[in-house]
């Protein structure tokens, strides 16, 4: 018995080291798009974020907003609903937006509430650990005009190894004072999968 586990124990060992060995890792481009599985990845969350914000930057609420504000806008990237089958974490989506948002120098964006309720709870230990001179103050937070929310839904088609997956990305900015939808957009991709 113990010498079968010992030469099942070298044969695991075997297994392993061959597929250790054919294991092979390349350093590309972050930029790069590399398709494997098909399913929704980083480049379609730079392509559909870039795309968009490029979009609601163009659009004409941000030039009725200046004229009458004479400043820029202050901008909540909200919530980011997924209602596919796959996992798509919202957050990576999310951080896209507020990169394409922040670079643009257009907007102003400031915290959504998750990391506000952080800044606060900071601000709140400083009031009694930092020096007089040093502490923030209470009550210069930055109000947004604006917050942008969104999904994305997709349909699949399939016949025995083929599949084509539509993924629809649908944004909307609100104002926050009356609550009116000043900009709205939807973006698909398409992908044809052959297995």
């Amino acid at each position: 018995m113990r010498r079968f586990q010992s030469l099942l124990g070298i044969l695991f060992l075997a297994v392993l080291f061959a597929f250790g060995c054919s294991r092979k890792v390349t350093r590309v481009s972050p930029d790069q798009t590399i398709d494997l599985s098909g399913r929704w990845n980083d480049s379609d969350d730079r392509k559909v974020a870039q795309g968009m914000i490029d979009h609601v930057l163009s659009a004409h609420w941000i030039q009725e907003f200046e004229r009458t504000h004479n400043r820029k806008p202050v901008v909540i990237v909200g919530s980011f609903k997924n209602k596919t089958a796959e996992h798509i974490n919202p957050d990576v989506f999310i951080g896209a937006v507020e990169d394409e948002f922040i670079n643009s120098g257009k907007v102003r964006v400031v915290q959504n509430n998750e990391f506000r309720e952080k800044l606060r709870q900071e601000r709140a230990e400083q009031q009694e650990f930092a020096s007089k001179e040093t502490a923030k103050k209470w009550g210069r937070e930055l109000g947004a005009d604006f917050m942008m929310f969104g999904q994305i839904n997709s349909v699949t088609d399939e016949y025995k190894k083929e599949k084509v997956v539509s993924y629809t990305v649908s944004l909307e900015l609100d104002d926050l004072e009356t609550n009116e939808k000043v900009w709205r957009n939807s973006e698909t991709i398409k992908k044809y999968i052959n297995n």
